[in-house]
C-alpha cells in the first residue's frame, strides 16, 4: 500500500513538472518584419500543425504578429513560408520550442531582406535562415 501511494506522488509530481512550463511561460509572442526596403510587398504565410494563420501581403516596413501558447508536450513549431516580386517561396522556423523557448524565451523578432530571415531579440546564438534555391531579387 506504501509503495503504491509513492509510486502515485512521484507520478504525480512528474506530470505537475511537466506541466509547469505551459503554465509558467504564457502566451508566446512571434513577429514578423519586412525589411524588404524598395516599397517591396512580403507575401507570408505562417502555420502550426495545428493553426493555419492564412497568408498575409505585408508592405514594406510593416509587422505581422501572433501569440499563442506552448502545447503540454514542448514540441510547439511554427513555420512560415515568405515571397516578394517574382522570387519563390522560402521557408524558415519562426518558433520552434526546443530553439527558442531559452533564446527568445516569451518574444520572438524576425526581420525580413532580400538575403534571409533573421532572429533579432535572441540571448544566445541567434538563428538566421539563408534563402537557398529560388533566387532572392
Amino acid at each position: 500500500m506504501r509503495n503504491t501511494r509513492n509510486k502515485t506522488f512521484a507520478i504525480l509530481l512528474l506530470l505537475l513538472f511537466s506541466m509547469s512550463r505551459y503554465f509558467v511561460m504564457g502566451k508566446i509572442l512571434v513577429r514578423v518584419m519586412n525589411q524588404l526596403g524598395n516599397h517591396r510587398t512580403l507575401n507570408i504565410h505562417c502555420q502550426s500543425r495545428d493553426n493555419d494563420l492564412g497568408y498575409v501581403a505585408l508592405p514594406d516596413g510593416s509587422e505581422f504578429e501572433w501569440k499563442f501558447s506552448v502545447n503540454f508536450w514542448g514540441t510547439t513549431l511554427f513555420y512560415c513560408n515568405v515571397q516578394w516580386d517574382q522570387s519563390g517561396w522560402h521557408h524558415f522556423d519562426a518558433y520552434a520550442y526546443e530553439w527558442d523557448s531559452s533564446r527568445c524565451q516569451t518574444e520572438c523578432i524576425w526581420k525580413i531582406s532580400k538575403d534571409a530571415a533573421a532572429h533579432q531579440n535572441c540571448s544566445r546564438k541567434c538563428r538566421s535562415s539563408k534563402w537557398f534555391g529560388a533566387q532572392a531579387q
